[in-house]
């Protein structure tokens, strides 16, 4: 194509661009003019003013973040229809002076042509345009002929393709939404039904997570009462994926949804390490339930263990056995402890009244003996020490007592593994800082509805039905970091969600299961993984977890198979890997070849030779790749690693291990000492598979092992 023909085409698409951003400019003016109205309505002098303006500011507040968050790339298609007509897709959707349709939301269903037409199907469009912009500004074309029977003799076809040219992108710290080149099977993923559970599977690169998080995107716009009113979780694996998925709904024009890793899920804990591979299986057992259970009926750490008082002409105690049986009574029926601090006193009063014999106290009555212990010190300290009300964290620190744990554990672990939990327990005792694990974060949230809030704290109800009167708290969204103003429809702790997306699923132990259900138990759901990359050792007891989670909600399954994101030449190698550890992976198809094989970097053994090669080979990746460049290690090795690496390029580089690369992607990766990271767990060869497919265009082992390449 002419090189004068492409900038006629670009500049006629700028002048089109260019009306648009007139369009959002009136748009955003007349949203700050809804604003200023809405403040104004406050000197009114009365409370209806009040709640008008807290209704008309929040409104507003939440357009113009909507209208900012899209100036990039506002409108990204075209599509030119038989009927002549040209439909541009965009953001968000925008009208014309006249309110007639100027630019449609790509999430609206006219919008849906834009992503399923092929030339098998063109369904009615001639030429689907994709048009790249650097702000407001056009700076290229790609165009796709879908129709050529239908085309007009002069339509220009221009440049190789949009998915290719967005496949050999350089990447930065954020994942970018790919909303301007969803393909087909994506798109069915994006829009399946508004209820149930959508899950979404396919291998490495196939563009799971961006789907699911388009899907997000798609829900709000679809059913923007029922999913933004009552809430939207998006849970991931850790909090640098976190970190880097962040910025893609907001660029959706969405900013009302809440993210958490799965460290991070229960309100008031942050957890970002992992435990050992043995010690993080052990805690996310279903075993564990069962302890916890025992744990919370257990008599509490330095509570006294006797009660004396004197009483007219008696001596009443209470012993430990006494204690034991008043404690088994508290809870009876499945009662919950801090739920039973209510009915703690007057158990207490009526068995020491059962004790009084003698002729002064019985002439008396139990009425006065109780307002004669009520109004005593030493029997209101007995019984707040001997039952406080309890937090789940402090419940969880109990078991890093052996004695404690096997008395607990009794039949459910072994000694061994008694010994590797209390030890896991006491080592977060001595930590400086509150340093909860990832794996330890389901427990305490178990523990809280196993032990119940106090009664000036319980909420409304229960989840799994199993436990009544209590949900979940709310926790920080985009939406407060971007809108200054809360409106009145704003979540409160009581609501439950009503959508949850879970990313890399197939990790969840089946503690983490019943954790992310709570949140979700009357949600829809969209559920994102892939087999082949669990780092979770048994299958099977994850997968009743499942579905125990989700109930009877309906399932709509949804297959990727197109690896998007790995050139050929890095996916074959990776292959190879997999197939060490899953007999028969899903291997989805790479459809890009670089040229660049991986380079496998022999050292000799010791630390100072694989130091110095470590920091060549980053180096020269870094040169050879525009963008960014993970380096991971194993859990063990990573602290040395940052520090041979800690004055090189941080903007670009990061320094990760197996586990903490899920969800990630960089130009390049450079994998240290690979067999050791294939050794560190029953799934060894899984989390290695998940490494190198982090990588888009370069791969770099480095290994002291004769052994590597396998």
């Amino acid at each position: 194509m002419p090189e004068q023909v492409t900038e006629r085409e670009i500049a006629n698409e700028q002048a089109f661009v260019d009306r648009v951003y007139e369009r959002l400019e009136a748009a955003t003016a007349s949203a700050q003019a809804v604003a200023d109205e809405g403040h104004g309505r406050a000197r009114l002098g009365h409370q209806g003013g009040l709640v008008e303006r807290d209704a008309m500011v929040y409104q507003a507040a939440k357009r113009m973040a909507a209208l900012d968050a899209a100036r990039e790339g506002l409108v990204f298609g075209r599509l030119d229809l038989r009927s002549r007509e040209a439909r541009y897709i965009g953001r968000i959707g925008l009208r014309d002076e006249k309110r007639e349709s100027m630019l449609i939301d790509w999430r609206a269903p006219a919008a849906a042509v834009f992503y399923r037409a092929t030339p098998q199907d063109p369904m009615g469009a001639v030429r689907r345009r994709v048009l790249r912009s650097l702000g407001d500004k056009v700076i290229g074309i790609e165009d796709d002929l879908l129709d050529p029977e239908h085309a007009p003799q002069d339509m220009p076809i221009i440049g190789d393709g949009a998915l290719m040219a967005e496949l050999t992108r350089a990447r930065d710290r954020s994942m970018h939404s790919v909303v301007a080149t969803i393909q087909r099977e994506q798109d069915e993923a994006i829009r399946a039904p508004l209820r149930g559970v959508t899950a979404i599977s396919g291998g490495p690169g196939t563009g799971k997570t961006v789907v699911a998080l388009h899907r997000v995107a798609y829900l709000l716009h679809a059913d923007r009462r029922r999913f933004e009113s009552g809430g939207v979780l998006v849970v991931g694996p850790s909090t640098v994926f976190m970190h880097y998925i962040e910025r893609v709904l907001p660029s959706l024009g969405e900013t009302s949804v809440t993210l958490r890793s799965i460290g991070e899920v229960v309100d008031g804990v942050v957890a970002r390490r992992h435990d050992a591979p043995d010690v993080a299986a052990l805690k996310g057992s279903r075993r564990m339930l069962d302890v916890l259970r025992r744990t919370v009926r257990d008599a509490v750490p330095g509570a006294p263990d006797r009660f004396r008082a004197f009483y007219r002409d008696d001596v009443l105690t209470l012993d430990r056995s006494a204690l034991a049986r008043l404690r088994r009574r508290l809870l009876t029926h499945g009662s919950r402890r801090n739920l039973a601090l209510p009915r703690v006193q007057q158990t207490l009063i009526d068995a020491l009244w059962e004790q009084a014999q003698g002729e002064r106290a019985r002439a008396r009555g139990s009425e006065e003996f109780a307002r004669h212990l009520l109004g005593s010190d030493d029997f209101l300290d007995f019984a707040a020490a001997w039952w406080p009300p309890l937090e789940p964290a402090s419940v969880l620190r109990w078991l890093a007592d052996p004695d404690r744990l096997a008395r607990n554990a009794g039949g459910l672990l072994d000694a061994a593994e008694r010994e590797d939990l209390a030890t896991s327990w006491a080592e977060h005792d001595r930590a400086e800082q509150d340093a909860w694990a990832i794996e330890d974060v389901p427990l305490i949230d178990e523990l809280r509805y196993l032990l119940g809030d106090a009664p000036e704290q319980r909420q409304r109800y229960d989840p799994f039905g199993e436990l009544a009167d209590e949900t979940v708290r709310e926790v920080s969204t985009i939406d407060d970091r971007q809108l200054t103003t809360r409106g009145p429809t704003t979540r409160t702790e009581d609501d439950g969600y009503a959508h949850v997306l879970l990313d890399e699923a197939q990790d969840l132990s089946p503690m983490q299961w019943r954790m992310v259900a709570r949140r979700g138990r009357y949600a829809s759901w969209t559920i994102v993984g892939d087999a082949a990359q669990s780092s979770w050792p048994d299958p099977e007891q994850a997968a009743v977890a499942r579905v125990e989670a989700l109930r009877d909600k309906r399932v709509h399954s949804f297959h990727l198979s197109t690896n998007y994101r790995n050139s050929k030449e890095i996916f074959d190698f990776a292959a190879t890997i997999v197939r060490k550890a899953v007999a028969d992976p899903d291997l989805p198809e790479a459809v890009r070849e670089t040229g660049e094989q991986p380079v496998h970097v022999a050292v000799s053994t010791g630390v100072e030779a694989l130091r110095q090669s470590v920091t060549e080979s980053s180096a020269e990746l870094l040169a050879s790749v525009e963008g960014t460049v993970g380096v991971v290690t194993t859990q063990a090795r990573r602290g040395e690693v940052s520090s041979w690496l800690a004055d090189t390029e941080p903007s670009r580089l990061s320094v990760l291990d197996g586990v903490g690369t899920k969800g990630l992607e960089f130009d390049g990766v450079l994998v240290v000492e690979p067999t050791e990271i294939a050794a560190e767990s029953a799934n060894g060869w899984r989390t290695l598979y998940v490494v190198l497919t982090r990588a888009t265009r370069r791969v770099v082992t480095v290994s002291s092992d004769a052994r590597w390449p396998p």
